[in-house]
Formats: structure tokens, C-alpha cells, sequence
């Protein structure tokens, strides 16, 4: 596959976001879609997937000690279910589509954390049914099938279950390891990743790493106050993004 200057300037940029995006700074990803789709369009999500899968592997280990597997396996099941219904998402309907519904997706997230606030006892209640984990879980397998955006939506999620800082990075890497590891095969299939694919995949795992061990510096001096404005504020860039770009 022969690049040109500016496709390879995409790779190297979303490479770096996702390796920052994946140690805890969740929406900056949608950077690097944004980039890749501007200059290889449909084929970016093809780069992207494998990128993912890199940056899980590089941060699964970095936070072995922060959440665990329990955790995640309860968000897998109705996960993988809306993975299936994204894939065959793919073929009903058009991504201009599917972006914004995912888009008010994040934005009732995000209303939900305003209800969190306001109404502690209500969203409490709310919270703890198990329909409340298999919606927004399915949601987000949809989400990351159709556009890669399941990142901004999870972590509002464990947000919302009190999830503390480190212990939401621990729990995300599991459940997007497997998630993504998953999707390989189906977008596989759709030929969207194949050898040539990997291999622009292979030149950028240095940078991918470099992302890593970046963004855990800095998560890691970052307060939990702190911590969750940030996931708010990227959140809400990652669903204006959706839904009017």
C-alpha cells in the first residue's frame, strides 16, 4: 500500500491517540478516527481495530492490579450482543446514520451524570438494576462496531457505578481487550482488516506504546475530581463530534 506524506502524518497522530486514549484519556481516540477517515476513509477502520488491540494489550498489563476480570465479565455479555447488532448494523445502514445516534447515546450518559448529582437517590435506584448495566453495555458494543466510540460512553458508565479512577482503567482494559479482539474476525470478514492493514499496523506500535506510557504518567498524577471532569469534558467533545462533524 503506497502512502502518501499526509497519510502517514494520520497514522503516526491517531497511533498516539489511541495509545493516550487507551491509558485512561477516553475520547481523545476520536481524534485519530477523525484523522484516519479523512485520509483513508472506510479503510480507517480497518487501521484503527488493530491499533486498539495493540494499545489493550500494552495497557491490560500496566493495570493488572486495578479492577478485575469479574468486573468486566459482567459488562462482556450484553457487550458482545451489541456487537453483533453493530455488524449487522453495518451492512443496514449508513454510518452517516449511526454516528449521531450514537452521539445522543453519549449525551443521555452524560445526562445521567447531571441526574447523578441532582438526584442521588433516583439514579441510585436506577442504577441498580440489572437492565441498566444490559442496556448501556449493549449500547456500547454497538457504539465501538459502527464508530469506535464505545471508549467516552464506558467510562461514564463505570462513573456512574462509583467506579474509582485507577480501578475504571483496570476494568475498561479488560472489557476492551476482549471486545476488540472479538470484532477482528467480523471486520476480517468484512475485508476491512487484512495483511496490509497489519502490517502499517506493525511500523506503528512504537508510537502506540509511546501513547501508553504517556498517558499513565499522567493519569496517575491527575486527582479523581480532576479525573472525571476530564472524562465529562471528553464525553461531551466525543458526542458534539458525533453528532455535527
Amino acid at each position: 500500500m503506497e502512502l502518501g506524506a499526509e497519510q502517514w502524518a494520520a497514522l503516526v497522530a491517531a497511533a498516539l491517540f489511541t495509545g493516550l486514549s487507551k491509558a485512561g484519556l477516553s475520547g481523545l481516540s476520536l481524534i485519530g478516527v477523525l484523522f484516519l477517515a479523512e485520509a483513508f476513509g472506510m479503510a480507517s477502520v480497518g487501521l484503527l481495530l488493530p491499533m486498539l488491540i495493540i494499545a489493550d494489550l500494552a495497557v491490560y498489563p500496566a493495570y493488572r492490579k486495578d479492577g478485575t476480570w469479574g468486573d468486566a465479565l459482567r459488562l462482556l455479555p450484553p457487550a458482545l450482543l451489541g456487537v453483533l447488532i453493530g455488524w449487522w448494523l453495518l451492512g443496514v445502514i449508513s454510518e452517516e446514520i449511526g454516528r449521531p445516534v450514537i452521539g445522543g447515546v453519549i449525551l443521555c450518559m452524560l445526562g445521567l451524570q447531571v441526574m447523578k448529582k441532582w438526584s442521588p437517590v433516583c439514579f441510585k435506584q436506577m442504577s441498580a438494576r440489572v437492565s441498566y448495566t444490559w442496556v448501556i453495555a449493549s449500547l456500547g458494543g454497538v457504539a465501538s462496531t459502527l464508530a469506535n466510540a464505545a471508549g467516552p460512553l464506558m467510562q461514564l458508565y463505570l462513573l456512574s457505578k462509583n467506579y474509582e479512577k485507577l480501578r475504571l482503567i483496570g476494568t475498561a482494559a479488560r472489557f476492551f481487550l476482549v471486545l476488540n479482539l472479538v470484532k477482528l474476525p467480523l471486520l476480517g470478514q468484512l475485508d476491512l482488516v487484512h495483511r496490509e492493514t497489519l502490517k502499517l499496523n506493525a511500523f506503528m506500535i512504537p508510537v502506540i506504546l509511546l501513547g501508553v506510557w504517556s498517558g499513565r504518567g499522567i493519569i496517575k498524577s491527575l486527582s479523581p475530581k480532576v479525573f472525571e471532569m476530564i472524562v465529562l469534558v471528553f464525553a461531551s467533545l466525543a458526542a458534539a463530534r458525533l453528532l455535527f462533524f
